[in-house]
């Protein structure tokens, strides 16, 4: 199975000269030159997502910052460009463009979004762009277009919501699942997921699957409607105020007997923080541990503070992954050498063999495993933090 940042948005700068190695008048590389490498990225950052793009922007400049100020990799400095689609597929059309055609961007990170990624990716083929680690784990992001060009941040919403159904069924024995799920690629995947995991044990069975607006907070009649088919696992696919919304309604309906389970997408703080502790006992499939479970370790207590000084509050999951994806990739590019091409930083991506200063997750890829991070943990919020339960190895 294949498996697989200092942030400016302003007026476009127009870079016309580069040179991949640097000095001795090689052939241009696009978006490198002696000094820096450009990087861009499109992101939710005023729609339905931006609780999950805006914290991965700040940890990922957080260490981007740190690596310039300490003068680049190989001389250079990172540079990241990023643009708002607002979880719009045509502005994100559009930002791809942009960030191609003009910004002339050596590789597209931590972009947002599933069919945002998808629409980018023919533009960013025929440049020849690199896609690393965008916010989205879902399956057409290493299957669409030419899978040497393409790393991701996790394993599939299809892959983690399947084990955590199957996990939390041994133990549980639940009898009807039911989906509420936004109807975008990422959505579906969560909805087949439940089907898929009904299909593989005996007495399990899907009663119930809706589709929702990405920006529906009123969930009360569907509710409704899934505790009368007497639901006891309820799946969402939906963003982060969605998911507290739908939280919500659970407590204020005292629907006892319902568990509910999310996805990556609402592994976040705002969620397991949740005002009055709706969320209190929700699990979720994530990608690795909460950021607020680790301060015991002396490199995940340096980043929490460093985060707080620079940004007066404390990191979230989000803020902690893109802090390592930026470190993966600084990583990348410090073994990629000098003479650095899409080709040497490939090959550099595909023998990240290293343990994660922040999480503690041994990271490991090779060139027919571009997954940054491989195994599922199975995750429950307790007293405000999701609280690590269960990792199922993925490799």
């Amino acid at each position: 199975m294949k498996r697989t940042l200092t942030l400016l948005i302003a007026p476009v700068v127009l870079v016309m000269v580069g040179c991949g190695g640097g000095d001795d008048g090689e052939d241009r590389v696009r978006g490198v030159t002696d000094s820096e490498i450009r990087f861009g990225g499109a992101h939710d950052l005023s729609g339905v997502f931006a609780a999950v793009s805006n914290p991965a922007l700040r940890g990922a400049n957080l260490y981007i910052d740190q690596v310039n100020e300490a003068g680049g990799v190989h001389g250079r400095r990172i540079r990241y460009i990023v643009e708002d689609h607002g979880y719009q597929v045509p502005r994100a059309t559009q930002a791809a463009n942009k960030l191609v055609i003009r910004d002339e961007i050596f590789g597209m990170l931590l972009t947002l979004g599933t069919p945002h990624n998808l629409a980018a990716f023919p533009i960013m083929d025929r440049h020849d762009v690199p896609s690393l680690f965008p916010l989205t784990p879902a399956r057409p992001i290493l299957e669409a277009g030419d899978f040497s060009r393409r790393f991701s941040l996790s394993a599939s919403y299809y892959h983690n919501v399947g084990n955590a159904i199957d996990w939390l069924y041994e133990r549980e024995q639940f009898e009807r699942l039911c989906v509420m799920y936004i109807p975008s690629d990422f959505g579906e995947e969560i909805h087949e997921a439940a089907r898929s995991a009904a299909a593989r044990h005996e007495g399990l069975t899907l009663a119930s699957a809706t589709s929702h607006r990405p920006d529906e907070t009123n969930f009360s009649g569907t509710l409704s409607r899934k505790r009368a088919n007497n639901c006891d696992l309820l799946i969402l696919g939906l963003a982060v105020r969605a998911t507290v919304a739908v939280a919500s309604s659970v407590r204020d309906m005292n629907w006892e007997g319902v568990e509910l389970l999310a996805s990556t997408a609402a592994f976040h703080a705002a969620v397991s923080g949740a005002p009055g502790r709706a969320t209190e006992g929700m699990w979720a499939a994530s990608a690795g541990p909460d950021i607020q479970t680790l301060r015991d370790r002396p490199e995940s207590a340096a980043f929490i503070e460093a985060y707080r000084q620079a940004h007066g509050q404390d990191p979230d999951a989000m803020a902690q992954t893109g802090y390592s994806i930026a470190y993966a990739l600084v990583k990348a590019l410090e073994k990629a050498g000098r003479d650095l091409t899409v080709d040497s930083l490939v090959a550099a991506l595909e023998s990240l063999d290293y343990i994660d200063p922040v999480s503690g997750i041994h990271v490991r890829m090779s060139p027919e495993d571009h997954i940054l991070l491989g195994d599922t943990w199975i995750t429950r919020v307790n007293d405000g933090v999701w609280e690590t339960k269960a990792v199922i190895e993925g490799r």
